[in-house]
């Protein structure tokens, strides 16, 4: 999927794409900090028949919904073209001894060469989250590696 990025001086930016069935979306970012989600006319590709404006909460909001299952989805994927390669979603426990802690205290990656890929919080997704991320309780840690190591991850994130 193509995304065109279009200059709007004074404005701020616009990324447009096609969707399969020929509707054309974007979203404008505005110097401000707003975004508008806005709706192309079916039928004047250059004329926009729905704007949706967002604040920051909001566009985070739409962002982590539409980027979460995303992941999860694109991780799926890879494991069906990978033999032996599983993604699991482990939930950071209540008494888990590394909540309030960050996800370098684990040592996941060393210990047991799985990696950490994610973590949803509240909805929120943090991708890529480097060894000073805190852990909190509830938080769903989205982890890649064998059956074995995610197994041995889920049990360091449980008891330590």
């Amino acid at each position: 999927m193509e995304v065109e990025q279009t200059a709007l001086p004074g404005i701020g930016l616009r990324h447009d794409f096609t969707t399969r069935k020929g509707q054309r979306v974007g979203v404008v970012s505005h110097r401000t900090g707003r975004r508008d989600l806005v709706i192309y006319d079916a039928d004047d590709p250059d004329a926009v028949c729905h704007v949706v404006k967002l604040n920051d909460e909001e566009a985070d909001a739409l962002a982590e919904l539409l980027g979460a299952p995303r992941i999860v989805q694109r991780l799926n994927q890879l494991h069906q073209q990978v033999e032996g390669l599983v993604s699991v979603q482990l939930p950071i426990p209540d008494g888990s001894p590394y909540a309030g802690r960050p996800m370098g205290d684990a040592r996941v990656r060393t210990r047991t060469s799985a990696s950490i890929v994610a973590v949803v919080r509240g909805g929120r997704v943090f991708a890529s989250p480097g060894p000073d991320f805190v852990f909190a309780a509830g938080d769903v840690v989205v982890v890649v590696g064998s059956e074995d190591t995610t197994a041995e991850v889920a049990a360091i994130l449980a008891d330590g």
